[in-house]
């Protein structure tokens, strides 16, 4: 019998986009009715995720990319920007953790070069078709979400006494814009239309277009307003002047660049994931536990204790090694093989208790090379500041349902072809930097997630890449050929959510949507990516859908559990693709209710 689901899976053969905001698939579907293939939608959609959810990512932000085009093998595109060539530890001398906001965390912004480079190698389309439906929805004004209005609420006096650009963008009359009301951009229109002129001033060539468009950005009128912008101190959220270590040659000196996925076979199926400068290899650590736990043979019947128990601990085991190994491969030495080997991930599962919860950080130890091991910094904030590390935050166990952990964008499409892609777009939020009033959007703050000790694998250095949270997801069948994209916003959380996912779509659950709809959990009892990094051990966050027995039963395990709010984890999107009847498929979480699929 099928399950509880909140929405249909869409099935067809023509095109099929699933992302966390309706405006973005649409404006995928488009693009794939107009003759694009997939490549060209997921771009599309990319830049219009930028102009609808700004409260959760932006122009100044970055993009991972795990994908397959028809025929190839499946590949990773970096859209992570670098950290600038002044950013030393010593240069944040006096802290102990870089800041979660303002320019002393910016890296070098990633997702407009990533999105051209995909677009030049395997897109069909023109520059201005696949930034068309951002001008457009920039220009006219788009409808304003719920939490983009409490976003902005909440940063007001911030944005009120110390960053005019973000003011005069998102307080049009003085006032935070309502739920429901429009809002333009006209500064960030004005930035692509500039794009568009100067790409298409090169001639008809699409190739010459796209490259003319990636100097416009790296190298030309806006790597200068940038410079211009942050050559004089720039106000923190606290209105504390901040001398900016990112520079406008950063930016011309850094491209993104294409790399092979680190995969792991699971059953019939194999999972594709970033390098270890994203935190996707945890994925496949817990998919080696799983197996070596016989976790998700059952997970057909539902969530049941033992399973949320064993993910959860195999979860504190991965992500305990991911603080103490994973890093920018070009800089440090990530013993990757080792961790997905069959040894080590047997002495990790025989430390997993079917009785008890684990309160201790367990990172293994590799031969001869003892693990990394971070402060633990309680919860909290830092008194007075208003902005956050994160772009939606704090807590999802409080009664306020807006106030969620973690949060992002994804957007997954496949075409007929058999092109499958799979993007989570972040960084550049509305609340991690002031707006730059001649581009209409502010910088990422993707270098809180370094830590400043030179010990750890994820150190602060010149042009290396922060170990982020971004984590799409690709799985290709026996054959080489792709089956499924998938992914889902939520900082920490997403190869948490997502493998829970993809545990039951791995074993037998055939409806997308139904997957989706499984209750969801996590735990926090490891150190956050994002500022202040703090760890809560024991913790276990779980929505109320997984049952009261379920609780009751986690509790007496000793599990420190926090009931979330309904349908409050996460926002996931897949779609998948049957290559022997070419039947596509796709599904959208109901979560927050603005993420569907479309497709025909």
């Amino acid at each position: 019998m099928p399950g509880f689901t909140t929405r249909p899976q869409l099935r067809g053969d023509f095109g099929m986009v699933a992302s966390t905001h309706w405006l973005a698939s649409a404006t995928g579907m488009s693009v794939l009715e107009r003759g694009g293939n997939a490549f060209d939608a997921v771009v599309a959609a990319g830049f219009t995720l930028q102009v609808v959810e700004p409260h959760l990512n932006g122009p100044g932000g970055e993009v991972p990319v795990v994908f397959q085009a028809a025929g190839a093998d499946p590949r990773v595109l970096c859209g992570q920007g670098v950290a600038p060539a002044a950013a030393t530890i010593e240069a944040y001398g006096g802290m102990d953790r870089i800041p979660g906001s303002g320019v002393l965390a910016a890296t070098v912004p990633g997702a407009f070069d990533a999105w051209m480079l995909l677009l030049r190698d395997h897109g069909t389309m023109t520059v201005r078709d696949v930034l068309d439906h951002a001008i457009g929805l920039a220009e006219r004004g788009y409808p304003v979400l719920d939490r983009i209005a409490a976003a902005v609420t909440a940063l007001r006096p911030v944005f009120s006494r110390h960053w005019a650009g973000s003011a005069a963008l998102y307080l049009p009359h003085g006032t935070a814009p309502a739920p429901g009301s429009r809002l333009r951009n006209p500064a960030l229109a004005a930035t692509y239309r500039r794009i568009v002129a100067e790409a298409e001033g090169v001639g008809g060539d699409r190739e010459e277009q796209i490259e003319a468009a990636r100097r416009a950005w790296s190298q030309g009128f806006v790597a200068e307003a940038v410079g211009e912008f942050l050559a004089s101190p720039v106000p923190s959220g606290t209105g504390e002047p901040q001398r900016a270590l990112l520079t406008a040659q950063d930016m011309a000196d850094w491209s993104a660049s294409y790399e092979d996925p680190v995969g792991v076979a699971y059953g019939t199926h194999t999972v594709h994931k970033t390098g270890p400068w994203g935190q996707g290899p945890t994925m496949l650590q817990q998919f080696r536990l799983a197996e070596a736990l016989g976790t998700g043979h059952d997970v057909r019947d539902g969530i049941s204790a033992d399973f949320v128990h064993r993910v959860a601990e195999a979860a504190k085991l991965a992500f305990a090694d991911r603080e103490a190994w994973y890093g920018d491969p070009d800089f440090t030495d990530v013993p990757l093989k080792e961790l997905l080997g069959s040894d080590y991930t047997a002495g990790r599962a025989a430390l997993v208790d079917d009785a008890r919860a684990s309160m201790e950080q367990r990172p293994g130890r590799i031969g001869a090379r003892s693990p990394f091991e971070p402060p633990l910094y309680v919860p909290g904030r830092t008194p007075g500041d208003r902005t956050t590390g994160e772009p939606t935050v704090r807590d999802a166990a409080l009664s306020n349902p807006a106030d969620l952990r973690g949060d992002t964008c994804h957007v997954d499409v496949v075409d007929s072809f058999g092109n499958m892609v799979s993007a989570t777009p972040s960084g550049g939020w509305l609340s991690s930097s002031p707006v730059i009033p001649d581009l209409g959007f502010p910088l990422g703050s993707r270098a809180q997630m370094f830590w400043l000790d030179p010990d750890s694998p994820n150190a602060l250095a010149p042009r290396k890449r922060p170990r982020t949270t971004l984590s799409p997801t690709l799985v290709t069948r026996e054959d080489g050929q792709a089956v499924l994209a998938i992914g889902t916003p939520g900082g920490d959380q997403q190869d948490q959510w997502t493998f829970t996912a993809l545990l039951r779509i791995l074993n037998g659950v055939d409806d997308l949507q139904e997957a989706l709809d499984t209750p969801m959990f996590h735990t926090n009892a490891f150190p956050s990516s994002f500022h202040p990094r703090e760890t809560v051990p024991g913790d276990l966050v779980v929505e109320p859908g997984v049952g009261e027995d379920t609780i009751a039963d986690l509790v007496a395990r000793g599990h420190r559990v926090q009931v979330a709010q309904p349908w409050s984890l996460g926002r996931l999107a897949a779609v998948a693709r049957d290559p022997d009847t070419g039947e596509l498929r796709a599904a959208a979480d109901a979560r927050a209710s603005q993420g569907y699929a479309a497709g025909r």
